[in-house]
This record gives structure tokens, sequence and C-alpha cells, in this order.
């Protein structure tokens, strides 16, 4: 209880400063005495402009400083993150924030619709860094359904440049155009057309050189498939999980038994 109260005699002033721009009450101290990883903003909090997040970093700084005096040297030093997150770009899916992981956790690669494509340097570049120098032992590609990419790429809509990268999507439906064809919900058929995609980038992360050379060598990588749902905040495995080259052919079958 002291360490809190402390807590708050540290952080007041940063949120006195900050609250004429804001929402923000002094009464979320409370909140991020008790959530430290996350700076206080409470759902009605309005951010104005590039300054809150300033400020907000502030408090978030030394707040972590006197409840883990050591941890901005450990962070420093060296990363040793445990997964590698291929995921979407929307702002709404913060991988920390849904996973309760700290800074150093997960190595992270975003893009639109979280795409896994053998053309994209920077996804590649990632993934060989996060594989043979970090010695990441899971790879996690996790989609999310109410994906605005995905949904795009199920129209015949012009949205400019990004069509480019929207084709490999609409590659997926032409995949299973015959089962999700089938699907007469339209909400459903987007719902699965996100699932599939997150498959197909499965399989992609595996074909690649990187993957591929890392089993060869018997480096233990585990490439999984998930999905977040945004109505109810809970991740979804997709049972796509792959751990070696003899398994890789195996992920029709994985899931269509997952599907049963």
């Amino acid at each position: 209880m002291r360490s809190r109260q402390r807590l708050r005699q540290v952080i007041t002033p940063h949120i006195n400063r900050i609250s004429h721009r804001t929402s923000l009450k002094v009464s979320s101290i409370r909140y991020f005495c008790d959530n430290h990883n996350h700076p206080p903003k409470p759902s009605n909090t309005r951010i104005r402009d590039s300054t809150f997040l300033l400020e907000s970093n502030k408090i978030w700084s030394e707040g972590m400083m006197h409840s883990d005096p050591g941890f901005f040297e450990s962070m420093s030093s060296v990363q040793t993150p445990r997964f590698l997150w291929i995921g979407c770009a929307d702002s709404r899916v913060a991988t920390d924030s849904i996973t309760k992981t700290r800074p150093g956790e997960i190595f992270v690669h975003r893009n639109i619709a979280n795409l896994c494509v053998h053309t994209d340097l920077n996804m590649l570049s990632v993934l060989q860094y996060g594989v043979e120098v970090l010695k990441i032992p899971d790879v996690i590609v996790c989609g999310h359904y109410g994906c605005g990419g995905v949904a795009a790429a199920m129209t015949n809509d012009q949205y400019g440049i990004v069509d480019n990268w929207l084709r490999n999507i609409k590659d997926v439906y032409r995949f299973h155009k015959e089962e999700l064809n089938s699907i007469s919900d339209k909400h459903k058929r987007f719902d699965r057309l996100v699932e599939l995609n997150v498959r197909e980038q499965v399989f992609n992360v595996c074909k690649t050189s990187i993957v591929q050379n890392a089993w060869a060598k018997g480096q233990k990588v585990s490439v999984h498939g998930w999905v977040y749902s945004l109505n109810n905040g809970r991740l979804k495995d997709l049972k796509t999980t792959i751990s070696s080259c003899e398994e890789t052919p195996l992920i029709v079958s994985k899931e269509m038994e997952y599907r049963k």
C-alpha cells in the first residue's frame, strides 16, 4: 500500500500537466498504480495531440522505474523474446495488451491483414533476425475478426496502391472459393476468410528458406495460427501449429480435423 501511495506522489505532477488537454482525471492514478505497464487512459479519454503521448510516456517511465528499478537497465543490455508475432497493423489489436506481456517478451512485425508474402523483404528480414539471431522458438501469425484488409479484399472496389497488397488475400479466397461461396451468411463467410488467411500465412512462413533451414539444422521452431476477436478480446487457436518439415503437408488435414 505504501509503495502505491509513493507511486501516486511520483506521477501526480505529470497527470496534472496533461489533464487540461484531455478528460484524464487525477483519480486515474489509482488505475495506473495497479496496471503500471500501461499509461492511465480511461475509455472516455480523448487524445488531442501528440504531446499527450509524450507526457504519458513520462508517467509510464517513472512508474516503471519505481515499481521495477532494474527494468530499463535489463532492457538496454539485450533482448531475448520468446515469441515472434506477425500480426495486423490494426490499432485495436495491441500485442502486449491482449497478451498481458511486457516490453522485451515479444518480437513484433505488423502489416495490413497480417500477410507473410515471399517478396516482402521487411517481413522476411524480421523473420530471419527472429529465427536465426534471436533463436525465437515460437512464431505466431495472428489475424483478427473484423479485419479491414480482409473485408476490402472481398469486394471489387479499388482503394489505391493497397490493392496490390490485398491481391494476396484475393488469392486465398480463390484457393478456397468453393467452401467460402457455400457460406450464405456474409458475416460468417467474412470470419471464415479471416481464418483461412491466417492458415495460409502460417503455411507461407513454413515455406520460407529461413524456417526450412532452421528445421534442417535441428532448431526448434513452431509456427502457430491464431485469430483475435474484437468483440470479446479473446484469442482463438486455429490448431494449425507446424513444428517440422514433416508436418508441413499435414496443414490441410489438421484444418479439416479442427473443423470437425
